[in-house]
């Protein structure tokens, strides 16, 4: 039976493509790409020459419905963003969405993501956390940013290199300098970094040393009083 896969691509190193999306891209009778040309360089890499098709925020919105019928007609199509898994912050959900509406089968292979790897190497509690992706740039943003205040699991955002600093220091304002965070940058990259220790500490980092590359944002969530004080040895 034909069906759509998602397929995580690399986030940095090439080296991360698994050796299952590599026979799905190549078996696959059509690749719906985020960009043909930054896809079209991950397939001329692995020698694959399948077609291309693009799918991204612009247009998905129109074509899910044709796609979803392609595949009930017997075309197994496979889905890629530029870097990661589709669907998370980035195109994808609403094919899924209709795929799913329709009765066809989606498999969303294993793969590449970067906040996984953010949030294991933050040294911040990972059993349980919420991932929140881009923050409203304008309107909701302070809303969201005091709806998260009270929340006591870590917290995970993508982040724009030239809006960091600016995020890092409202990230201050909402739930105190000394709350400790977790940036890394260019994860599976040459330039791999992780800068770790409280707000002020990185936001003085960051403000010295500019940043570049896609950035995770690892924030830790907000301790109770009972947490608190046995910190601090205060508590009997």
């Amino acid at each position: 039976m034909a069906k759509l896969t998602v397929v995580p691509t690399p986030v940095g190193n090439l080296e991360d493509m698994t050796f299952r999306a590599i026979r799905v891209l190549k078996e696959a009778d059509l690749i719906l790409a985020e960009d043909t040309r930054t896809t079209g360089i991950l397939l001329k890499h692995f020698e694959i020459q399948n077609r291309m098709q693009s799918h991204h925020k612009f247009n998905e919105h129109k074509t899910v419905e044709q796609v979803a019928a392609r595949i009930k007609a017997g075309e197994n199509i496979a889905l890629v963003s530029d870097a990661g898994t589709p669907a998370i912050s980035d195109p994808g959900f609403m094919l899924v969405r209709e795929c799913v509406r329709q009765g066809v089968e989606v498999e969303c292979l294993p793969g590449a993501t970067a906040f996984v790897p953010a949030l294991v190497a933050s040294g911040l509690p990972n059993e349980k956390f919420c991932f929140e992706g881009f923050l409203p740039q304008k309107k909701g943003r302070q809303t969201r940013l005091k709806e998260l205040s009270a929340e006591p699991r870590t917290i995970i955002f993508y982040e724009s290199p030239f809006r960091l600093v600016k995020t890092l220091t409202q990230l201050a304002e909402f739930f105190g300098m000394d709350r400790p965070v977790s940036v890394s940058r260019e994860i599976s990259k040459i330039h791999e970094e992780t800068v770790r220790g409280t707000l002020e500490e990185v936001i003085a980092h960051f403000t010295v040393n500019e940043p570049k590359g896609e950035i995770v944002i690892v924030l830790a969530g907000l301790k109770d009083k009972k947490d608190k004080e046995t910190e601090t040895g205060t508590e009997v």
